[in-house]
């Protein structure tokens, strides 16, 4: 009996020791299917049950928005629009001045100028061109006099500043000032970087196609007095005054790029490197425009109280800068200035072309809501009268 009982104990000794051994093992398993699991964490955030809010867009809410966005875009598209409006410019397109003009003035074709004043003009600009000086002088009248500041920009078109390798091609750390040696001269300004065994200073396309056309100041031709100037001192960015310093190349190891040759048919000598440095037409070269339209500043005339007279006016250019090579355009641009910048009407019209597209929208809902409305109530007076539940959808068309 004894040893009956014995073995009875042992028995359920092993199978509890089986038991055990087992939800251990399943155990494990779980913790290891948990560990490898790629299910996200029962969180709400990861299981995307945090609160929302969805809103409604009923015709109650949706007609009283339209009206608050015409009332706030109409009124600045009108403000917008009218002090563009009012910039005062003449444009004219010299591209082809040594070829079209002769020596005597003649007067333009209407598609090489364009012009708004406050008053009427109906001079036409005339020019002519003098090939021993390549100079083309334009002569134009002002209907108005003009108060304020007034400046002079060149536009040129067609001209990809923005393409990728151009606009990488300078080196910084010659432009700051510093005698960057041979070899580490950026790879980017190839191959304007090297010429006739010396640095090119500045290195790079971007440098090496700076536009050298020159302008004149304005003369008046009813009244030699009454000239008008242009400074261009103050035309670039104040950041830029303080990024150029001074070459610290000695002139003997660096030659000018080659479109500068002209300029520079000697090389460089120190008063030349130090008037690059403070040069704010090439400053305003070297940053690169986004389109392939595009202006720079070139002068400006800002003195208290001047006024540019009324009367006719002659400006002469000195025309150094090639556009036919890759076929663009350059322009001549007299302007004013408002609030918004210069004469460009596109920000006013959108905000006009916004504010009337939620006013359409606005009556187009309107509409739409009276004119079934009556459909709506008759439907809801039927389901009412036949006793059927309506639900919250149908309830929210009726409302």
């Amino acid at each position: 009996m004894l040893s009956s009982l014995r073995k009875r104990v042992t028995t359920l000794r092993s199978t509890a020791d089986d038991d055990s051994d087992a939800e251990d093992y399943e155990l494990r398993n779980k913790v290891a299917k948990k560990l490898h699991s790629r299910r996200p964490p029962n969180t709400a955030f990861r299981q995307q049950r945090l609160k929302s809010w969805q809103p409604v867009l009923t015709a109650k809410v949706v007609i009283p928005l339209l009206l608050l966005a015409a009332v706030i875009f109409i009124p600045i598209g009108i403000g917008i629009f009218l002090s563009t409006y009012n910039v005062e410019m003449l444009q004219i397109n010299y591209s082809e001045c040594d070829s079209k003009a002769s020596s005597d003035l003649s007067d333009m074709s209407k598609k090489d100028y364009s012009h708004h004043f406050k008053t009427s003009n109906n001079d036409v600009p005339q020019w002519s061109y003098n090939s021993d000086r390549k100079t083309c002088t334009i002569q134009f009248e002002i209907p108005n006099d003009i108060k304020g500041n007034v400046f002079m920009y060149y536009k040129l078109t067609n001209f990809y500043q923005n393409h990728r390798k151009y606009v990488e091609s300078y080196d910084w750390n010659q432009l700051r000032g510093e005698a960057v040696a041979w070899g580490d001269i950026s790879s980017k300004c190839d191959p304007m970087r090297y010429r006739d065994d010396k640095i090119i200073y500045p290195a790079g396309l971007v440098a090496n196609s700076l536009f050298n056309d020159t302008f004149s100041n304005l003369t008046s031709i009813d009244d030699n007095g009454n000239n008008y100037e242009f400074s261009s001192y103050g035309i670039a960015w104040k950041s830029d005054l303080t990024t150029y310093k001074v070459s610290k190349y000695n002139v003997s190891d660096i030659v000018p790029p080659i479109n500068w040759m002209e300029r520079y048919p000697n090389g460089y000598d120190e008063q030349d490197l130090v008037d690059l440095a403070s040069n704010e037409h090439f400053m305003n070269w070297m940053k690169t425009a986004a389109l392939p339209s595009f202006m720079k500043l070139y002068g400006k005339h800002t003195e208290n109280g001047s006024i540019l007279r009324n009367g006719k006016y002659s400006i002469d250019i000195e025309m150094n800068y090639p556009v036919t090579i890759f076929g663009g355009t350059k322009s001549l641009i007299l302007t004013t200035s408002s609030v918004v910048g210069g004469r460009h009407m596109g920000l006013g019209i959108c905000y006009l072309v916004a504010g009337g597209l939620s006013i359409l929208f606005m009556l187009l809902f309107l509409a739409k809501q009276l004119l079934t409305r009556n459909k709506r109530e008759h439907s809801f007076l039927e389901n009412l009268n036949e006793g059927q539940a309506l639900s919250a959808s149908g309830m929210r068309q009726v409302l």
